[in-house]
């Protein structure tokens, strides 16, 4: 919804696969023998999609968009050596996302940055001679090895131990794990902080947060943001409103000047000024409270059209869901029929998409 589109083009690509697709670029990847789905299930996941993210405000303050270019092209580099340069299908640090809460705080565009990765999780695995085998003395040994994406090795959690080493067990007496993306956030945290990328903190360890989708978090973020200035508006409303009632209890104000015989009121120097002051205060206070009120009804009108395009997309996606599931029907029931014939559609929808960029550009 924030995505500046005049800026997408600062958008940094470590890794792309050109104009394939995810899948094309998978297919390729097995035709030539360099990864390999032996073993898996027809629906098993087969990418991985990793943000890698720092609170926005981390890089405003150290130089924006250069700094985080130079952040990310390190973290590309933690990638690498977590999944294999050869493995990673795309890495992109989007730089076109506005973050409306600190745009509004610094009175200035400021934009989030951050590195949206697709890899594939690769083991490799030892393929043995079976019994089968003609020549009985190779059965058991390694016939080859293979690069096998596999997301329960590949992230197979370790089992957690105490500090004398002994495994730690659960209330049932089962073994107690340690997440492994939680080691990936120890891993990530630590590489930056050897890079020189020293003064951010990592995230909450043991955090049950949920994941939000952009809306919702959108809108959790305006919700936040409303109550602050709500109780911004009712703390201002306090304040001023004891002051005068303190004011209101001095004697002094009532007895501040004379009248004279004409009806004109004539007051001293010192109770003019006080008098100016608290004038002054008043016009202050109401105005601010005018500006946050008008805050508070602008923040109301978002929250709705956000509420709102989560309900849109909802239906759409419902409808999609209808309209997908022949399709991932007959994925599952023959999905090399499915995809050869998925592949020899989009060839001809390239070819003559090409055939039609050649016409053109004879006709100029």
């Amino acid at each position: 919804m924030n995505v500046d589109t005049a800026r997408c083009d600062m958008n940094v690509h470590f890794k792309s696969c050109s104009e394939l697709t995810y899948n094309e670029q998978l297919n390729k990847l097995i035709a030539e023998n360099k990864v390999c789905m032996r073993g898996l299930k027809v629906d098993a996941k087969v990418f991985d999609e990793v943000i890698f993210d720092v609170n926005t405000d981390y890089f405003e303050t150290h130089g924006g968009y250069e700094y985080a270019k130079e952040f990310y092209e390190e973290a590309y580099r933690f990638a690498v050596n977590l999944y294999g340069e050869q493995n990673i299908i795309s890495a992109v640090m989007h730089a076109d996302e506005l973050n409306v809460a600190l745009t509004e705080q610094y009175g200035k565009p400021v934009y989030h940055y951050h590195m949206h990765l697709v890899a594939l999780p690769v083991v490799e695995k030892q393929i043995l001679w079976t019994k089968r085998c003609k020549d009985k003395s190779l059965v058991g040994t390694v016939k080859e090895i293979v690069n096998q994406i596999s997301h329960s090795k590949k992230w197979k959690s370790p089992q957690a131990v105490d500090e004398n080493g002994n495994p730690v067990l659960n209330e049932k007496g089962k073994p107690v794990l340690i997440p492994s993306y939680s080691i990936l956030q120890d891993d990530f945290f630590n590489h930056m902080q050897r890079a020189g990328f020293n003064d951010f903190i990592r995230g909450e360890k043991g955090s049950t947060a949920e994941h939000l989708s952009c809306l919702q978090y959108e809108i959790q973020q305006d919700k936040k943001r409303l109550e602050e200035i709500k109780s911004q508006v009712e703390k201002e409303e306090i304040y001023y409103d004891n002051i005068h009632t303190v004011h209101k209890t001095f004697m002094e104000i009532d007895s501040m000047g004379k009248k004279s015989i004409t009806g004109k009121v004539t007051v001293s120097a010192k109770d003019f000024e006080d008098l100016s002051t608290m004038a002054k205060q008043s016009v202050t206070a109401r105005r601010k409270i005018f500006d946050l009120e008008n805050e508070n009804e602008r923040l109301r009108k978002r929250n709705w059209e956000l509420q709102s395009s989560i309900n849109r997309l909802s239906e759409r996606l419902h409808e999609l869901e209808q309209v997908c599931a022949p399709y991932l029907e007959a994925l599952r029931l023959m999905p090399e029929k499915v995809k050869a014939f998925i592949s020899d559609v989009l060839k001809t929808v390239r070819k003559e998409k090409s055939n039609k960029n050649i016409d053109i550009r004879k006709e100029r």
